[in-house]
C-alpha cells in the first residue's frame, strides 16, 4: 500500500511571477482599427467598412488604462475614422457618380 506522506519539500518550492512584458509587443486590434478604415475608402468596400467599425468599437470599449497612456491617438479617433469610412462607401448611393463625357448637349457641338 502507497504512503500517504508528501514528499514534497515546501522551502524548494518557487512562486510563479508573470514574464514583464515588453514595450515592443503591438496591439494587433489597435493597429487593425487604424488600417481597416483607409482599406475600406480605397477599395469602397462596404464589407471591410463594416468590419473596421467593429473592430475599432471593440478596441474603443476595450482598452485598457495603460493602453489609454501609451497610445499615440485615442481609440475613438479610430471609431469616427471608421464611420467616415462607412460614409465614403455609402456616398455613391446618396450621390450617384456623373456619367464620363457629360450630357447629350454638351457632347455634339453645332455647327
Amino acid at each position: 500500500m502507497a504512503s500517504k506522506k508528501d514528499m514534497r519539500r515546501a522551502d524548494l518550492a518557487l512562486p510563479y511571477v508573470d514574464p514583464p512584458k515588453s514595450s515592443s509587443d503591438a496591439d494587433i486590434s489597435s493597429t487593425m482599427s487604424s488600417t481597416l478604415p483607409m482599406a475600406a475608402m480605397f477599395t469602397r468596400n462596404r464589407m471591410i467598412g463594416w468590419l473596421s467599425f467593429v473592430f475599432s468599437l471593440q478596441s474603443w470599449l476595450g482598452e485598457s488604462p495603460d493602453q489609454k497612456k501609451n497610445a499615440s491617438t485615442p481609440a475613438y479617433m479610430s471609431v469616427f475614422m471608421s464611420l467616415m469610412a462607412l460614409i465614403v462607401t455609402y456616398f455613391p448611393l446618396f450621390l450617384p457618380p456623373q456619367a464620363p463625357g457629360g450630357t447629350a448637349a454638351a457632347a455634339s457641338p453645332s455647327s
